[in-house]
Parts: C-alpha cells; sequence; structure tokens
C-alpha cells in the first residue's frame, strides 16, 4: 500500500465525541473533519461497529478514515451501545435497537454545523451489515452506502446456517461476540465510570450462540434485518463488494439482482478484507472508488462513476491446492448488467462416475450410488469466511474425496470460465430422517492434485422450505437442489472438472444427529455450471483500478510475537481426531495513547471415529487491556455438544482486575434440535 501524505484538505480529529440516544445512552465516536477555509459544512461519512475504534481496529480506521476525511467529508467511526466507550450493553447482533440507534446517529450527524445534512454509511462486515440495515429503514439524511463483506439474507447466506445445516462458525462467532461485548471501556476516556460500565457488560453478558441454536430455521428471528424480505426497501445508491475467499461471495451479486437503485458491484479473490487491504492480492485502489463513489452521490459531482459495468470481478486461473495464496493468478472481467445475459447455464448429466460433457454418448439410466461419509471428510476444508491468518483455505481434496462420491469430466480439450453459483440436482433416499449433502466442484490438475473451487450444503429436511423442513421418510425418493456459493473461476485445458458429494463435512458443518446412508439415483442427476465464453471480451482494461493507497496509521510497538496455527491431528489408537486454530495477535501497545491490548482466540473441534456423539466444539478467548496503573482481562469459553436429540453449551466468562478475579459466571443449557 502507498501511504499518502498530501490530500486536498488537512484535517482534525476528536477521539472521543459523544452522541446522545433517546434513553439517555450515549455513543462514543470518532470524527475526522476537513478543515476549510470558513469552516463550511460537508457531507458526512458513518462507520457503525462494535470492534472498539480506540485500540483494536485503529490502525485500520486511521488509513482510511483520514483519507476520506482528506478529500472534504466529515468521518465519523461509532462504537455500537454496549463497546468500546460506548454506554450500555450490546445482547445481540443485528437487535431493533442497534438500528434505532444507527437512525439517531445519523440524524445528530445531519445536524451538527460542521455537516451539511447529507449523509452516507461505509463499513465491512458488520459495518456493512448496518449500512445496509439502516438504510433499509430510509433515513432521510441517508444518500448512499458502501458495503463490503455482507449479505441480505441472515439465516440463509450468514456464518451461522447454510442451506439450513449449522456452520462450526455459529460458535465460532458467538465466542468472538462474548468476548467482545463483555470488554472495558478506557478509563482515560470515561473516567471513573469505567468499572461500573464493565460491571454492566459482564452481568449482562449470555452466550449469543444459545438464542441461535434456538432458531434452527428461517423464522422472524432471522427476516428481522434481512434486505431479501423486501428489496424494495432500499431507496438509495449502492457500491457492493465482496471476495471469492469470503464466506459473503454470494450476496454481492444476488443484491445486484434484487434491488432497483443506482448500483455497483465488485468481487476481488480477497477473503474477509477490505479490498484496498485485499488477500489473497491483488489488492486494488478501493479508497479511490470510495472517495469517487461519494463524490457524486453525497456531492453531486458528475464524474462518471456510474459509467461502465454494473459488476467488476477477478476471473481466477487455476492454482495448486494451498491453505494461503499471497496473489491469486487472473484478470478482470466484467458484465454490464446481472444477471448476465452472455451467461450460459450448462448442464452436464451425472452418470456412473462421470460428468457428461458430451451428450452425443449414449447415457445408460437407472443407477444408483450410495455413499455414508466418515467424520474425517471436511478436516481440509478450511474456514467458512477466509480470514487469511492463520492459513485458512481448504487443503488439498484428494483424501477428502475418499470419503465421497466422485463424478468426474475426461480431462478439458478447451478451457472453461465459469462465472456465478453452480448447482447440482439429485434424486436422493437416505436411510435416516435428518441427513445432509454437501457438493464440492474442484480443479483437478494432470498430477491429480484437486484444488476447491466452490462448495454448497443442503440438509435435506430444508429441501423444499428453509422456513418449514420436514423429515425424510428413511428410503423414499426426494429431489433436491444444492446451490454452491459463487465463484469466478478457469479451468484449463487438461484439466477435469471434479464433482464431490459426501454426506458429512465436519468441522466446517455441525453434521446431523447419526449417520445416514445417501442413496443418489442416477435419473435426473445433473450438475449445472455458469458458463462465460471464452470468446467474450473482458469488458474492462486491466488498468482500471489504481494503486491501493491510504493514510499512514499511528505507530504500534510490538510487545510479544504472534502466534498462528492450524493443526489436523489424529490418533489410529483411539481413534480421536481434533483440529486445533491458534489466533493470537501478540500483545501491542498503540503508541498514540499507550493502552496495551493483547488477544488470544483458540478454537477446538474434535471427534472420535465416526461417534456422530462424540462431537465438540469450544472457542476460547483472552483479550487483555493495560496501561502502568491499569490491568484487566477478560476469559471466556464456549464449549458445544449434541446428541442426536439436543445441543448443549457450557460456558464460562471470567473478569480479572490486577490479576485478581472480579467476576465470574457459568452457564450450562441444552436447547432442542429440531431437524438440525
Amino acid at each position: 500500500m502507498r501511504f499518502v501524505e498530501q490530500l486536498p484538505y488537512a484535517t482534525e480529529v476528536e477521539d472521543h465525541v459523544t452522541i446522545p440516544m433517546a434513553d439517555g445512552v450515549r455513543l462514543s465516536a470518532r470524527i475526522w473533519r476537513p478543515v476549510l477555509p470558513g469552516g463550511e459544512p460537508v457531507p458526512a461519512v458513518v462507520e457503525y461497529i462494535p470492534y472498539r475504534k480506540n485500540d483494536l481496529t485503529s490502525t485500520r480506521d486511521a488509513i482510511h478514515h483520514p483519507y476520506i476525511a482528506g478529500h472534504g467529508y466529515a468521518c465519523v467511526r461509532v462504537d455500537l451501545r454496549g463497546t468500546g466507550e460506548s454506554e450500555g450493553v450490546l445482547l445481540d447482533e443485528y437487535l431493533e435497537q442497534e438500528q434505532r440507534d444507527a437512525e439517531e446517529v445519523l440524524a445528530w450527524v445531519a445536524a451538527q454545523p460542521w455537516c451539511d445534512g447529507n449523509t452516507g454509511m461505509m463499513g465491512i462486515s458488520w459495518g456493512a451489515f448496518a449500512a445496509l440495515q439502516t438504510a433499509a429503514r430510509r433515513p432521510p439524511s441517508l444518500k448512499a452506502i458502501v458495503i463490503a463483506s455482507f449479505t441480505d439474507n441472515r439465516y440463509a447466506d450468514d456464518m451461522h446456517y447454510l442451506g439450513g445445516a449449522m456452520l462450526s462458525d455459529n460458535l465460532a462467532e458467538a465466542g468472538t461476540m462474548f468476548a467482545y461485548a463483555t470488554c472495558p471501556p478506557d478509563p482515560e476516556v470515561v473516567g471513573e465510570r469505567w468499572r461500573d460500565m464493565w460491571r454492566e457488560r459482564l452481568e449482562a453478558a449470555r452466550p449469543w450462540v444459545l438464542e441461535w441454536l434456538r432458531h434452527p430455521h428461517r423464522d422472524a428471528y432471522w427476516q428481522h434485518a434481512s434486505l431479501s424480505e423486501d428489496y424494495a426497501q432500499l431507496q438509495c445508491p449502492v457500491l457492493a463488494s465482496s471476495g471469492w475467499a469470503d464466506g459473503y461471495s454470494n450476496a454481492v451479486t444476488r443484491l445486484l439482482a434484487g434491488v432497483d437503485v443506482p448500483r455497483k458491484g465488485l468481487i476481488g479473490p480477497w477473503s474477509h478484507k477490505l479490498p484496498h487491504l485485499g488477500e489473497p492480492g491483488p489488492a486494488i485502489g478501493y479508497l479511490q472508488e470510495v472517495v469517487n463513489w461519494w463524490d457524486h452521490w453525497l456531492k453531486g459531482v458528475d464524474n462518471g462513476v456510474m459509467d461502465g459495468p454494473m459488476l467488476r470481478t477477478w476471473m481466477q486461473e487455476s492454482v495448486p491446492p494451498s491453505t494461503s495464496y499471497e496473489e491469486r493468478p487472473g484478470r478482470w472481467v466484467a458484465e454490464p448488467s446481472w444477471p448476465s445475459p452472455q451467461i450460459k447455464e450448462v448442464v452436464h448429466p451425472l452418470r456412473g462416475a462421470t460428468i457428461v460433457t458430451d451428450e452425443e454418448e449414449p447415457l445408460p439410466r437407472g443407477r444408483t450410488r450410495t455413499v455414508q461419509s466418515p467424520l474425517s471428510v471436511g478436516q481440509f476444508a478450511g474456514k467458512w469466511a477466509s480470514y487469511n491468518a492463520p492459513p485458512d483455505l481448504p487443503y488439498d481434496q484428494r483424501e477428502e474425496d475418499g470419503g465421497s462420491l466422485v463424478f468426474e469430466t475426461e480431462p478439458l480439450t478447451e478451457r472453461v470460465e465459469i462465472l456465478g453459483s453452480p448447482s447440482v440436482d439429485l434424486e436422493v433416499s437416505a436411510s435416516a430422517p435428518v441427513a445432509q449433502v454437501t457438493a464440492r466442484i474442484s480443479d483437478v490438475a494432470p498430477d491429480g492434485r484437486a484444488t476447491r473451487v466452490t462448495y454448497g450444503v443442503l440438509n435435506l429436511t430444508h429441501r423444499e422450505s428453509d422456513e418449514h423442513p420436514e423429515p425424510l421418510e428413511p428410503g423414499r425418493r426426494y429431489p433436491a437442489r444444492i446451490t454452491l456459493n459463487g465463484v469466478a473461476q478457469a479451468f484449463p485445458p487438461g484439466h477435469r472438472i471434479r464433482l464431490s458429494l459426501s454426506t458429512s463435512y465436519w468441522p466446517l458443518v455441525w453434521p446431523a444427529p447419526e449417520p445416514a446412508l445417501l442413496t443418489v439415483h442416477e435419473d435426473g442427476a445433473a450438475l449445472t455450471l455458469p458458463v462465460r465464453p471464452t470468446e467474450e471480451p473482458d469488458g474492462m482494461p486491466q488498468a482500471s483500478f489504481g494503486e491501493p493507497e491510504g493514510c499512514r496509521p499511528p505507530p504500534v510497538t510490538r510487545l510479544t510475537e504472534p502466534e498462528q496455527a492450524w493443526n489436523v491431528s489424529r490418533s489410529l489408537v483411539d481413534y480421536h481426531s481434533a483440529l486445533d486454530i491458534v489466533k493470537d495477535r501478540g500483545r501491542q501497545r498503540y503508541e498514540d495513547n499507550g493502552i496495551e491490548v493483547g488477544l488470544r482466540a483458540c478454537e477446538r473441534y474434535t471427534s472420535v471415529a465416526d461417534d456422530f456423539a462424540s462431537l465438540s466444539g469450544r472457542s476460547a478467548w483472552t483479550m487483555t487491556f493495560s496501561r502502568p496503573d491499569w490491568d484487566v482481562r477478560v476469559e471466556t469459553s464456549t464449549v458445544l455438544t449434541s446428541s442426536a436429540d439436543t445441543f448443549t453449551v457450557d460456558a464460562t466468562l471470567d473478569g480479572y482486575e490486577d490479576g485478581r478475579r472480579v467476576f465470574s459466571r457459568t452457564w450450562n443449557e441444552t436447547v432442542p434440535r429440531n431437524l438440525a
């Protein structure tokens, strides 16, 4: 990244500004403003998240908010109620209270003498959710949004459930927020009230995973704040982005197709990162794109920002399997609209172990194949959403495929490119009332190495409805469609396209209540690929994005080294298997305010042989904050286990001051599985 030292305007910053809410709670904000002759008002851009502006996001914030402010905008970075230095408590994600607060924040900002009354919202992940959900409420000052790594459908396409099956990230994200929602405010900012504010957070805390487990189907809990319930709610322009390595690879194209507002989409090869910080690369000059967007929609500049294609995306070239990449080879391609008229849905029947590409060959019919996958299938699956630290992308799929049904093309005679969401249609029967099927597409090189391209999951009880799932009648045949995650991928000549079907994908997906033998009937079985003809023009010059740039962040001193680990282990004595993940940032000091912070997160997923009653997942966090006269620590642990009928959550929360435990609470609760 190129750090920009000279911008059109000098900026000034207020580190702690309080914004009053109607119920008396005050939210904490950091505000960057341009220094303009005469002090005339400017539009404002709000980012609204729970991740602590005073320390944990301060480096990232300092890269892009001063940059945008230096182009003539007031940038307002707000900590959600109950986080950072904001008062109150945070009880769950995306609650009605959170969105009402956001509307009040925008109204307060628009009424300030330094704001001209026009506002925008931006963010990645939670910040993008907040922007999209707030925009759907149509606050009068909000004129446009910029969002990255988001979803418009909280049930079907978030880190909780996928295809009606529960993701292990349901536990991991709950563990994350269990820790973040119980951290103390900074005494240097809020004064002696810090201990009372912290105690209030600790007393209000609970493991959010309990609530998420109580809603295994698409009900009103998930429909709330899901734009997909009514796309017409969005009435302002939106610039939307994500990455193919992210868990949110589907929302950009779905949003482009669903809304009827000025819109642009951008999908790179990135993990869960902003595009100017994108990993795997190439990162792009995203902040330049953002400033152009704000210039047009908040200042009325006629800069052609809506010219050109609706969607720009990175067409990924074939690569060997790896758990991380510095760069993904490929090229930018563009589509003038979405759905794109030049994408062709090509249907390939599945016969025997073959993906049929030459339909002139006679196709035998009526055969069946069966699969009952071992729990080891999925240990090389990587994370639902890659953060690229530690390396968390899927590894070589050959071992996974040993426990799967496999279908392959013959070696390709010409290049094939796909752009969009593949799907698999099956006729299946199962031996149990609840069963899963995971479908994976891999790029198989001539030497046999298999790189996973995309995947999809279906809890077969959800074959017709996420709102009203129905158990399977063992032995009865059912049609089922598995929609795989969207992707842009090239398959070169000489490679094969492989489809793999498994009945488990642990620990990425929490398995069904009991093992199930799945029978796949050839009649009606097909793989549909969204093929982008290779003779079609790319639609955009390859140098259309500038170099990544931003402002230089303040110095941070590393006090202890970070640690990253992703270890798969198996015992052939007692058949115990484990995946251990460590993400430790190390301890570091933020030199602009002197606060020292440590963060260590550990996840552990275990099972024994193919005993579905042995499954266990644990998310444990330790977060420390200190200065010479202040030392606090929060430790959380959430353990999830299951039986055929229930989920059990065992959780602990401990708070320490000066090494002495000052708060402790435990939870032990069960939740019915209800076809999950």
